[in-house]
Protein backbone atom coordinates (compact mmCIF):
# COMPACT_ATOMS: atom_id res chain seq x y z
CA UNK A 1 0.00 0.00 0.00
CA UNK A 2 2.88 2.33 0.90
CA UNK A 3 4.59 1.54 -2.43
CA UNK A 4 1.49 2.49 -4.34
CA UNK A 5 1.25 5.83 -2.52
CA UNK A 6 4.91 6.59 -3.17
CA UNK A 7 4.61 5.54 -6.83
CA UNK A 8 1.54 7.71 -7.25
CA UNK A 9 3.29 10.70 -5.71
CA UNK A 10 6.29 10.21 -7.94
CA UNK A 11 4.13 9.75 -11.06
CA UNK A 12 4.92 6.14 -11.71
CA UNK A 13 3.19 2.71 -11.79
CA UNK A 14 4.24 -0.85 -11.09
CA UNK A 15 3.37 -3.38 -13.85
CA UNK A 16 3.62 -7.17 -13.39
CA UNK A 17 4.26 -9.29 -16.52
CA UNK A 18 3.71 -13.05 -16.17
CA UNK A 19 6.16 -15.62 -17.49
CA UNK A 20 3.77 -16.65 -20.29
CA UNK A 21 3.27 -13.13 -21.65
CA UNK A 22 5.12 -10.09 -22.95
CA UNK A 23 4.01 -6.49 -23.32
CA UNK A 24 4.61 -3.28 -25.23
CA UNK A 25 4.38 -0.12 -23.11
CA UNK A 26 3.61 3.40 -24.26
CA UNK A 27 3.84 6.74 -22.45
CA UNK A 28 1.89 9.74 -23.66
CA UNK A 29 1.12 7.81 -26.87
CA UNK A 30 4.78 7.01 -27.65
CA UNK A 31 6.20 3.49 -27.75
CA UNK A 32 8.82 3.20 -25.04
CA UNK A 33 9.76 -0.49 -24.85
CA UNK A 34 9.00 -4.20 -24.62
CA UNK A 35 8.48 -5.71 -21.20
CA UNK A 36 9.67 -9.18 -20.24
CA UNK A 37 8.52 -11.34 -17.32
CA UNK A 38 8.70 -9.65 -13.91
CA UNK A 39 7.75 -6.41 -12.14
CA UNK A 40 8.40 -3.11 -13.91
CA UNK A 41 8.16 0.43 -12.54
CA UNK A 42 7.08 2.79 -15.34
CA UNK A 43 6.25 6.50 -15.73
CA UNK A 44 2.59 7.30 -15.34
CA UNK A 45 2.15 11.05 -14.83
CA UNK A 46 -1.36 12.13 -15.64
CA UNK A 47 -2.28 8.46 -16.21
CA UNK A 48 -0.59 8.45 -19.61
CA UNK A 49 0.85 4.89 -19.31
CA UNK A 50 -0.60 2.23 -21.65
CA UNK A 51 0.19 -1.48 -21.64
CA UNK A 52 -0.43 -3.86 -24.59
CA UNK A 53 -0.10 -7.48 -23.40
CA UNK A 54 0.43 -10.47 -25.68
CA UNK A 55 0.46 -14.20 -24.85
CA UNK A 56 3.64 -16.08 -25.74
CA UNK A 57 1.51 -19.10 -26.63
CA UNK A 58 0.33 -17.28 -29.75
CA UNK A 59 4.01 -17.12 -30.82
CA UNK A 60 3.38 -14.30 -33.32
CA UNK A 61 3.99 -10.66 -32.44
CA UNK A 62 0.96 -8.75 -33.68
CA UNK A 63 0.58 -5.12 -32.72
CA UNK A 64 -0.70 -1.89 -34.17
CA UNK A 65 2.66 -0.45 -33.11
CA UNK A 66 4.77 -3.04 -34.95
CA UNK A 67 6.51 -0.56 -37.25
CA UNK A 68 7.25 1.86 -34.41
CA UNK A 69 8.72 -0.92 -32.27
CA UNK A 70 11.05 -2.08 -35.06
CA UNK A 71 12.20 1.44 -35.99
CA UNK A 72 12.41 3.15 -32.56
CA UNK A 73 13.35 0.21 -30.33
CA UNK A 74 16.01 -1.79 -32.23
CA UNK A 75 17.63 -3.06 -29.03
CA UNK A 76 14.34 -4.29 -27.55
CA UNK A 77 13.31 -5.76 -30.91
CA UNK A 78 16.58 -7.68 -31.21
CA UNK A 79 16.17 -8.96 -27.64
CA UNK A 80 12.55 -10.06 -27.74
CA UNK A 81 11.61 -10.55 -31.39
CA UNK A 82 12.68 -12.88 -34.21
CA UNK A 83 11.98 -11.27 -37.58
CA UNK A 84 11.87 -13.44 -40.73
CA UNK A 85 11.76 -11.74 -44.15
CA UNK A 86 11.65 -13.23 -47.66
CA UNK A 87 12.59 -11.70 -50.99
CA UNK A 88 10.65 -11.90 -54.27
CA UNK A 89 11.66 -15.50 -55.10
CA UNK A 90 12.26 -16.86 -51.62
CA UNK A 91 10.45 -19.28 -49.33
CA UNK A 92 11.23 -19.48 -45.62
CA UNK A 93 10.79 -22.69 -43.67
CA UNK A 94 10.50 -21.86 -39.97
CA UNK A 95 11.16 -24.48 -37.30
CA UNK A 96 10.68 -24.50 -33.54
CA UNK A 97 12.61 -27.06 -31.53
CA UNK A 98 13.47 -28.90 -34.76
CA UNK A 99 9.83 -29.21 -35.88
CA UNK A 100 8.45 -27.28 -38.86
CA UNK A 101 6.09 -24.64 -37.53
CA UNK A 102 5.17 -22.61 -40.60
CA UNK A 103 6.17 -21.63 -44.14
CA UNK A 104 6.53 -18.03 -45.28
CA UNK A 105 5.86 -17.15 -48.92
CA UNK A 106 7.77 -14.70 -51.15
CA UNK A 107 7.83 -10.97 -50.33
CA UNK A 108 6.51 -11.52 -46.83
CA UNK A 109 7.45 -10.89 -43.20
CA UNK A 110 6.80 -12.76 -39.98
CA UNK A 111 7.60 -11.54 -36.43
CA UNK A 112 7.83 -14.11 -33.66
CA UNK A 113 8.36 -13.80 -29.95
CA UNK A 114 11.92 -15.04 -29.45
CA UNK A 115 11.11 -16.49 -26.04
CA UNK A 116 8.39 -18.67 -27.67
CA UNK A 117 11.16 -20.47 -29.60
CA UNK A 118 13.92 -21.44 -30.11
CA UNK A 119 13.41 -20.58 -33.77
CA UNK A 120 15.27 -21.55 -36.91
CA UNK A 121 14.46 -20.10 -40.33
CA UNK A 122 15.88 -21.45 -43.60
CA UNK A 123 15.32 -19.47 -46.81
CA UNK A 124 15.10 -21.19 -50.19
CA UNK A 125 15.56 -19.57 -53.60
CA UNK A 126 12.61 -21.06 -55.51
CA UNK A 127 13.74 -19.50 -58.80
CA UNK A 128 16.99 -21.47 -58.70
CA UNK A 129 15.48 -24.57 -57.02
CA UNK A 130 11.77 -24.91 -57.91
CA UNK A 131 11.65 -28.55 -56.78
CA UNK A 132 11.18 -29.32 -53.09
CA UNK A 133 13.97 -31.46 -51.69
CA UNK A 134 12.67 -34.98 -51.01
CA UNK A 135 13.39 -35.08 -47.25
CA UNK A 136 11.94 -31.60 -46.76
CA UNK A 137 8.80 -32.63 -48.67
CA UNK A 138 8.33 -35.57 -46.31
CA UNK A 139 8.70 -33.28 -43.27
CA UNK A 140 6.26 -30.74 -44.73
CA UNK A 141 3.70 -33.48 -45.37
CA UNK A 142 4.10 -34.85 -41.87
CA UNK A 143 3.65 -31.37 -40.37
CA UNK A 144 0.67 -30.59 -42.63
CA UNK A 145 2.40 -27.53 -44.07
CA UNK A 146 2.13 -28.11 -47.82
CA UNK A 147 0.02 -25.06 -48.69
CA UNK A 148 2.83 -23.63 -50.83
CA UNK A 149 3.69 -26.94 -52.49
CA UNK A 150 2.28 -28.60 -55.61
CA UNK A 151 2.57 -32.39 -55.27
CA UNK A 152 2.92 -34.67 -58.29
CA UNK A 153 2.28 -38.37 -57.61
CA UNK A 154 3.37 -40.90 -60.24
CA UNK A 155 2.32 -44.56 -60.02
CA UNK A 156 4.44 -47.52 -61.14
CA UNK A 157 4.47 -47.98 -64.91
CA UNK A 158 3.84 -44.29 -65.56
CA UNK A 159 5.82 -41.08 -65.97
CA UNK A 160 4.91 -37.43 -65.53
CA UNK A 161 5.93 -34.48 -67.70
CA UNK A 162 6.03 -31.35 -65.55
CA UNK A 163 5.72 -27.83 -66.90
CA UNK A 164 6.28 -24.57 -65.00
CA UNK A 165 4.47 -21.55 -66.40
CA UNK A 166 3.85 -23.44 -69.65
CA UNK A 167 7.45 -24.58 -70.17
CA UNK A 168 8.29 -28.28 -69.94
CA UNK A 169 10.98 -28.78 -67.29
CA UNK A 170 11.04 -32.33 -65.87
CA UNK A 171 10.20 -35.94 -66.59
CA UNK A 172 9.42 -37.74 -63.34
CA UNK A 173 9.82 -41.40 -62.40
CA UNK A 174 7.35 -43.21 -60.08
CA UNK A 175 7.08 -41.58 -56.66
CA UNK A 176 5.98 -38.28 -55.10
CA UNK A 177 7.66 -35.00 -56.08
CA UNK A 178 6.96 -31.50 -54.81
CA UNK A 179 7.32 -28.07 -56.44
CA UNK A 180 7.13 -24.64 -54.85
CA UNK A 181 4.05 -23.03 -56.40
CA UNK A 182 3.78 -19.38 -55.22
CA UNK A 183 3.48 -17.04 -58.20
CA UNK A 184 3.73 -19.81 -60.79
CA UNK A 185 1.61 -22.42 -62.53
CA UNK A 186 2.66 -26.03 -62.04
CA UNK A 187 1.11 -28.59 -64.41
CA UNK A 188 1.81 -32.30 -64.77
CA UNK A 189 0.84 -34.62 -67.62
CA UNK A 190 0.73 -38.28 -66.59
CA UNK A 191 1.69 -40.75 -69.34
CA UNK A 192 1.10 -44.50 -69.05
CA UNK A 193 4.14 -46.42 -70.33
CA UNK A 194 2.59 -49.88 -70.10
CA UNK A 195 1.18 -51.75 -73.08
CA UNK A 196 -2.44 -50.78 -73.69
CA UNK A 197 -5.24 -51.80 -76.01
CA UNK A 198 -7.50 -49.63 -78.13
CA UNK A 199 -10.73 -50.71 -79.83
CA UNK A 200 -12.29 -48.97 -82.80
CA UNK A 201 -15.83 -50.31 -83.11
CA UNK A 202 -18.71 -49.88 -85.51
CA UNK A 203 -16.78 -48.13 -88.30
CA UNK A 204 -18.69 -47.99 -91.59
CA UNK A 205 -16.76 -48.71 -94.80
CA UNK A 206 -17.98 -48.59 -98.42
CA UNK A 207 -16.30 -51.29 -100.51
CA UNK A 208 -15.32 -50.93 -104.16
CA UNK A 209 -18.47 -52.80 -105.22
CA UNK A 210 -20.50 -50.35 -103.07
CA UNK A 211 -21.38 -52.62 -100.17
CA UNK A 212 -21.55 -50.89 -96.80
CA UNK A 213 -19.78 -52.81 -94.03
CA UNK A 214 -19.23 -52.20 -90.36
CA UNK A 215 -15.85 -53.22 -88.97
CA UNK A 216 -14.30 -53.60 -85.51
CA UNK A 217 -10.56 -53.01 -85.15
CA UNK A 218 -8.28 -53.57 -82.15
CA UNK A 219 -4.68 -52.50 -81.57
CA UNK A 220 -2.04 -52.75 -78.85
CA UNK A 221 0.38 -49.89 -78.27
CA UNK A 222 2.78 -48.31 -75.79
CA UNK A 223 4.43 -44.91 -75.50
CA UNK A 224 8.19 -45.07 -76.05
CA UNK A 225 8.90 -41.32 -76.19
CA UNK A 226 6.55 -39.50 -73.76
CA UNK A 227 7.85 -36.01 -74.51
CA UNK A 228 7.43 -36.48 -78.27
CA UNK A 229 4.00 -38.09 -77.84
CA UNK A 230 2.69 -35.24 -75.67
CA UNK A 231 4.25 -32.39 -77.64
CA UNK A 232 3.38 -33.70 -81.13
CA UNK A 233 -0.38 -34.14 -80.70
CA UNK A 234 -3.03 -33.11 -78.21
CA UNK A 235 -4.03 -36.71 -77.45
CA UNK A 236 -1.89 -39.57 -78.80
CA UNK A 237 -4.58 -42.19 -78.06
CA UNK A 238 -7.04 -40.20 -80.13
CA UNK A 239 -4.40 -39.87 -82.87
CA UNK A 240 -4.05 -43.66 -82.96
CA UNK A 241 -7.83 -44.05 -83.10
CA UNK A 242 -8.04 -41.76 -86.11
CA UNK A 243 -5.05 -43.39 -87.82
CA UNK A 244 -6.75 -46.79 -87.56
CA UNK A 245 -9.97 -45.35 -88.96
CA UNK A 246 -8.34 -43.72 -91.97
CA UNK A 247 -5.97 -46.58 -92.82
CA UNK A 248 -8.64 -49.27 -92.76
CA UNK A 249 -11.23 -47.18 -94.58
CA UNK A 250 -8.77 -46.43 -97.36
CA UNK A 251 -7.55 -50.03 -97.64
CA UNK A 252 -10.94 -51.70 -97.46
CA UNK A 253 -12.56 -49.13 -99.72
CA UNK A 254 -10.27 -50.21 -102.55
CA UNK A 255 -11.40 -53.87 -102.33
CA UNK A 256 -14.55 -55.75 -103.19
CA UNK A 257 -16.59 -57.61 -100.61
CA UNK A 258 -15.28 -60.98 -101.82
CA UNK A 259 -11.67 -59.79 -101.55
CA UNK A 260 -12.22 -58.54 -98.02
CA UNK A 261 -13.78 -61.82 -96.91
CA UNK A 262 -11.16 -63.96 -98.67
CA UNK A 263 -8.01 -61.92 -97.88
CA UNK A 264 -8.65 -60.63 -94.40
CA UNK A 265 -5.07 -61.26 -93.24
CA UNK A 266 -3.58 -59.31 -96.14
CA UNK A 267 -5.90 -56.40 -95.46
CA UNK A 268 -4.70 -56.29 -91.84
CA UNK A 269 -1.05 -56.23 -92.86
CA UNK A 270 -1.47 -53.47 -95.41
CA UNK A 271 -3.39 -51.18 -93.08
CA UNK A 272 -1.19 -51.99 -90.06
CA UNK A 273 2.03 -50.94 -91.79
CA UNK A 274 0.60 -47.49 -92.47
CA UNK A 275 -0.63 -47.06 -88.89
CA UNK A 276 2.69 -48.19 -87.36
CA UNK A 277 4.68 -45.78 -89.51
CA UNK A 278 2.45 -42.81 -88.66
CA UNK A 279 2.44 -43.49 -84.91
CA UNK A 280 6.21 -44.10 -84.73
CA UNK A 281 6.66 -40.48 -85.83
CA UNK A 282 4.99 -39.27 -82.61
CA UNK A 283 6.74 -41.65 -80.19
CA UNK A 284 4.11 -44.42 -80.01
CA UNK A 285 4.96 -48.05 -80.76
CA UNK A 286 2.05 -50.06 -82.18
CA UNK A 287 2.38 -53.85 -82.03
CA UNK A 288 -0.62 -56.04 -82.81
CA UNK A 289 -3.37 -54.70 -85.06
CA UNK A 290 -6.29 -56.88 -86.07
CA UNK A 291 -9.50 -56.56 -88.01
CA UNK A 292 -11.70 -58.37 -85.51
CA UNK A 293 -15.10 -58.31 -87.19
CA UNK A 294 -16.59 -57.60 -90.61
CA UNK A 295 -20.32 -57.05 -90.13
CA UNK A 296 -22.64 -57.15 -93.14
CA UNK A 297 -26.03 -55.40 -93.37
CA UNK A 298 -29.05 -57.63 -92.70
CA UNK A 299 -30.17 -57.97 -96.35
CA UNK A 300 -26.61 -58.62 -97.51
CA UNK A 301 -26.21 -61.36 -94.92
CA UNK A 302 -29.36 -63.07 -96.23
CA UNK A 303 -28.11 -62.89 -99.81
CA UNK A 304 -24.70 -64.17 -98.81
CA UNK A 305 -26.27 -67.00 -96.83
CA UNK A 306 -28.32 -67.99 -99.88
CA UNK A 307 -25.20 -67.93 -102.06
CA UNK A 308 -23.36 -70.08 -99.55
CA UNK A 309 -26.31 -72.49 -99.34
CA UNK A 310 -26.42 -72.83 -103.15
CA UNK A 311 -22.67 -73.37 -103.29
CA UNK A 312 -22.84 -76.03 -100.60
CA UNK A 313 -25.74 -77.77 -102.36
CA UNK A 314 -23.78 -77.76 -105.62
CA UNK A 315 -20.76 -79.20 -103.83
CA UNK A 316 -22.98 -81.90 -102.28
CA UNK A 317 -24.38 -82.80 -105.74
CA UNK A 318 -20.87 -83.10 -107.13
CA UNK A 319 -19.92 -85.40 -104.28
CA UNK A 320 -23.05 -87.56 -104.80
CA UNK A 321 -22.39 -87.85 -108.52
CA UNK A 322 -18.78 -88.75 -107.83
CA UNK A 323 -19.86 -91.49 -105.40
CA UNK A 324 -22.43 -92.83 -107.87
CA UNK A 325 -19.79 -92.91 -110.61
CA UNK A 326 -17.39 -94.74 -108.33
CA UNK A 327 -20.07 -97.26 -107.38
CA UNK A 328 -20.99 -97.89 -111.05
CA UNK A 329 -17.33 -98.27 -111.96
CA UNK A 330 -16.92 -100.80 -109.14
CA UNK A 331 -19.93 -102.85 -110.39
CA UNK A 332 -18.55 -102.79 -113.91
CA UNK A 333 -15.20 -104.07 -112.75
CA UNK A 334 -16.90 -106.85 -110.76
CA UNK A 335 -18.97 -107.85 -113.77
CA UNK A 336 -15.85 -108.04 -115.94
CA UNK A 337 -14.12 -110.29 -113.41
CA UNK A 338 -17.11 -112.63 -113.21
CA UNK A 339 -17.47 -112.78 -117.01
CA UNK A 340 -13.84 -113.81 -117.32
CA UNK A 341 -13.95 -116.26 -114.39
CA UNK A 342 -17.02 -118.58 -114.17
CA UNK A 343 -15.84 -120.00 -110.87
CA UNK A 344 -16.02 -116.56 -109.31
CA UNK A 345 -19.57 -116.21 -110.66
CA UNK A 346 -20.56 -119.54 -109.07
CA UNK A 347 -19.09 -118.44 -105.73
CA UNK A 348 -21.17 -115.32 -105.87
CA UNK A 349 -24.26 -117.43 -106.59
CA UNK A 350 -23.50 -119.64 -103.59
CA UNK A 351 -22.95 -116.59 -101.38
CA UNK A 352 -26.31 -115.23 -102.47
CA UNK A 353 -27.97 -118.58 -101.84
CA UNK A 354 -26.40 -118.77 -98.39
CA UNK A 355 -27.58 -115.26 -97.57
CA UNK A 356 -31.13 -116.06 -98.63
CA UNK A 357 -31.16 -119.39 -96.76
CA UNK A 358 -30.20 -117.65 -93.53
CA UNK A 359 -33.22 -115.35 -93.76
CA UNK A 360 -36.00 -117.91 -94.48
CA UNK A 361 -37.24 -121.04 -92.71
CA UNK A 362 -37.58 -123.18 -95.86
CA UNK A 363 -35.93 -122.97 -99.29
CA UNK A 364 -37.44 -124.85 -102.28
CA UNK A 365 -35.26 -125.39 -105.36
CA UNK A 366 -37.68 -126.13 -108.24
CA UNK A 367 -35.07 -127.16 -110.83
CA UNK A 368 -33.51 -129.75 -108.57
CA UNK A 369 -30.08 -129.78 -107.17
CA UNK A 370 -28.28 -131.75 -109.79
CA UNK A 371 -26.70 -128.83 -111.51
CA UNK A 372 -26.00 -127.16 -108.22
CA UNK A 373 -24.35 -130.27 -106.73
CA UNK A 374 -22.32 -130.85 -109.82
CA UNK A 375 -21.09 -127.33 -109.56
CA UNK A 376 -20.15 -127.91 -105.92
CA UNK A 377 -18.23 -131.06 -106.85
CA UNK A 378 -16.40 -129.25 -109.60
CA UNK A 379 -15.55 -126.40 -107.24
CA UNK A 380 -14.30 -128.91 -104.69
CA UNK A 381 -12.13 -130.72 -107.30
Amino acid sequence: MMKQMIDSLMGRKRVLIDENERAVWLYKGEVRGILGAGEHVLKNRDGSLRIERQALGQMLFKSAYEQAVLEKLPVDAATHLTVVRTAENEIAVIERDGIINTILGPDDKLILWTDAGPWKAATIDIAASPRVEAKLLQRLQKAGKTQLVARVEVDEGKTALVSIDGRMTDRLEPGVTGYWNPGRKIAAKLVDLTRQSLDVTGQEVLTRDRVTLRINISAEYRVVDPLLAVSSVKDFADALYRALQLAFRKTLGALTLDQILEQKGLVDAEAADKVRADMAMIGVEVSEISLKDVILPGEMREILNQVVAVQKEAEANVIRRREETNATRSLLNTAKVMAENPVMLRLKELEALESIAGKVERLTVTNGTEGLLNDLVRLRD
